[in-house]
């Protein structure tokens, strides 16, 4: 008998997150709790006057019993009123329910469910499929120039109004349609979200981060837009010249592919259709339009009325209800009334593991005490401990290692204002005491928060993203890693030149 070879199996995203909420569990056995005070800052956005509560940095202290000794808070099994009813064993109900609509944990679940439903429905017209075999027809052997388009348009929606839970839409739509032109969802969702993420990180104007990482630093908004302008093209160019080189590879050994069972079942579907175009009737050409109206009224509302995931789910769900009316008049598919319902039911349920996943990655969180500066957690005493380890360095030194914090970090605040509001008071005047602009310490700040967006799996947009594109987590880090190398060396680089250049 013929030995089986045996090949390491990446765990599934549930159990790595498990695995970090055990590894959370006995961090509270060692690390003392430590809280800070909190202060309002003012600073200017846009024109207008914002104020934000952050942490003092020099205030921070441990929590201490009646005789002065240091306190350590064990993690329970289960929730106890003194853990604030949340415990180990019960991570996934509490991290589900943690926050309000407006981007917390409940707010993200709702919005990936909402959207999933949406294009249920959308996909069930068959709109979408029609309209990708006439793109394949229209492209005709010159497809590899959606790259760089893409790439491009999605750079700068993360750059100029911090595209980010926006995209999990688009990846539903690209995924197939790269698939259909020979590629696979890897390049779906490194032309859509992972694009974000990019415009994101090396923002000049990002309301959302870098808007709210300035304010606490006392800096102006667009202050070191002559550093960041050229950041941008420059690692835009860097994700349109990898993501093509990829492309390339794939259209000649589609078996190469992390994704290339995943993307099975899209493959099988193009297939029956042969070579014959499917229909494309005015019904699917108004579904169409539907899609673009529901984006272009969604970037209207995110950049004119500041909307955010509340409305934009509110949004997508009136797409949906169009499409799906558009389908039934037009018996697009065949579709009857209640299919909208089924279809809308299916969508959602096609998002739910990522739905689930945002809640569990929240329990971790959790199990550390929280992101308040004013209560007594684990999470203040580590942010304590690292910015004291810092000094001492070169200035060079003390930037970079900036940089590997705010890239960890973005591990457990995935939240780019929230990671901001948390790490910025204490990273500010850090950079004053050893030497290093505060501008370097918001570009450092800036690249690690979002470039590890993409491989994090306590991101909720990223498993909306992958679960949007049927792909697992484990698969996609497994490409992923090779571009995150390419990035820590380029962000080193860009972090070593700002302190050289004295970026300020």
């Amino acid at each position: 008998m013929e030995k089986k070879k045996r090949s390491f199996q990446m765990p599934h995203t549930f159990i790595i997150i498990f695995g970090v909420i055990l590894f959370a569990a006995v961090l509270t056995m060692f690390i003392p709790l430590g809280q800070y005070d909190t202060k309002e800052i003012t600073y200017m956005q846009n024109g207008s006057e914002r104020t934000r509560t952050v942490l003092d940095p020099d205030s921070f202290r441990y929590v201490l019993d009646d005789n002065g000794n240091k306190v350590t808070k064990i993690a329970p099994l289960f929730g106890t009123e003194d853990f604030g009813g949340q415990g180990i064993l019960n991570y996934v109900f509490e991290g589900m329910t943690v926050g309000d609509k407006n981007g917390t944990a409940v707010g993200i679940i709702a919005f990936i469910l909402v959207v999933g439903g949406a294009f249920g429905i959308v996909i069930r017209t068959g709109a979408v499929e029609s309209g990708i075999m006439r793109v394949i027809a229209v492209t005709n052997g010159k497809e590899i120039l959606l790259i760089p388009i893409l790439v491009v348009l999605f750079s700068l929606g993360g750059a100029v109004f911090g595209m980010g839970e926006e995209a999990i839409p688009f990846v539903m739509i690209l995924v197939p349609m790269f698939i259909a032109l020979g590629y696979d969802a890897v390049v779906g969702i490194m032309c859509s979200y992972v694009s974000t993420q990019i415009g994101f990180g090396s923002s000049w104007q990002n309301p959302f981060s870098l808007a709210v990482a300035q304010g606490i630093s006392g800096l102006p908004v667009m202050s070191g837009a002559w550093f960041r302008i050229p950041m941008w093209i420059f690692f835009t160019g860097l994700t349109i010249v990898f993501t093509m080189r990829y492309a390339v590879k794939i259209k000649k050994n589609p078996e190469s592919s992390v994704a290339y069972q995943s993307d099975e079942a899209y493959r099988k579907e193009f297939s029956k259709k042969g070579n014959e175009l499917p229909p494309f009737t005015l019904g699917h050409k108004l579904v169409l339009l539907t899609i673009a109206a529901c984006m272009a009224w969604t970037i209207w509302g995110v950049v004119s009325e500041g909307y955010y995931i509340p409305e934009i789910a509110s949004q997508f769900f009136v797409m949906g209800l169009v499409a799906g009316i558009l389908g039934v008049a037009f018996h697009l598919n065949d579709m009857k009334l209640n299919d909208i319902a089924t279809s809308f039911e299916r969508g959602a349920a096609d998002l739910l593991g990522a739905a689930m996943c945002v809640g569990m990655a929240q329990g971790i969180i959790i199990i550390l005490g929280g992101t308040s500066a004013t209560d007594g957690t684990v999470l203040n005493t580590i942010l304590h401990g690292i910015s004291q380890g810092m000094q001492g360095f070169p200035a060079v030194v003390s930037a970079w290692l900036m940089y590997v914090f705010q890239s960890v970090f973005n591990f457990f605040v995935v939240s780019g204002s929230g990671q901001a509001a948390l790490t910025m008071p204490v990273m500010a005047p850090l950079a004053d005491l050893v030497g290093v602009e505060r501008q370097v310490a918001v570009v450092a700040f800036q690249l690690g928060d979002a470039f590890t967006n993409f491989i994090v799996p306590t991101s909720g947009c990223l498993l909306g993203a992958l679960a949007a594109a049927k792909l697992d987590w484990g698969k996609w880090a497994k490409f992923q890693i090779k571009f995150q190398a390419v990035l820590i060396t380029c962000a080193t680089v860009t972090v070593i030149l700002a302190v050289v250049l004295g970026l300020s």
